[in-house]
């Protein structure tokens, strides 16, 4: 039994489209839907050793390209950023609402907090 990788389900959101149709789609049995070796080998028609082989060549490719281009790694450090300048913006309404509210700073703050959960999802 092959052990899973999990950073190769995401990959395969970034990077799927450089896969061939083929290697993709057992990538997605294997990760997404977790089906076995044995169960992918029997829907693809091909054998167990033909699934695990595709997979560990899919899985070169997708570890390759993100080594190589990164948008995985930088779309988790855009996303830590927002959820960092969301808590900064709470902070900073938390700190207005005991220090006396001044409308602007509040809106400010609030508008910053929808930008940052929109850009988030």
């Amino acid at each position: 039994m092959m052990a899973k990788d999990l950073r190769i389900s995401l990959l395969l959101d970034f990077y799927g489209d450089m896969l061939t149709e083929k290697q993709r789609d057992v990538v997605e049995l294997y990760y997404n839907e977790d089906l076995s070796l044995a169960e992918i080998a029997a829907h693809s028609h091909i054998t167990r050793q033909g699934v695990r082989d595709s997979i560990k060549r899919a899985e070169g490719i997708l570890l390759d390209l993100e080594e190589r281009l990164g948008l995985a790694k930088k779309f988790r450090e855009i996303q830590d950023g927002l959820d960092e300048i969301a808590s900064c913006a709470q902070d900073i309404q938390r700190f207005n609402a005991r220090h006396g509210i001044f409308r602007e700073i509040d809106e400010g703050a609030s508008r910053i907090l929808e930008l940052a959960s929109h850009l988030n999802d």
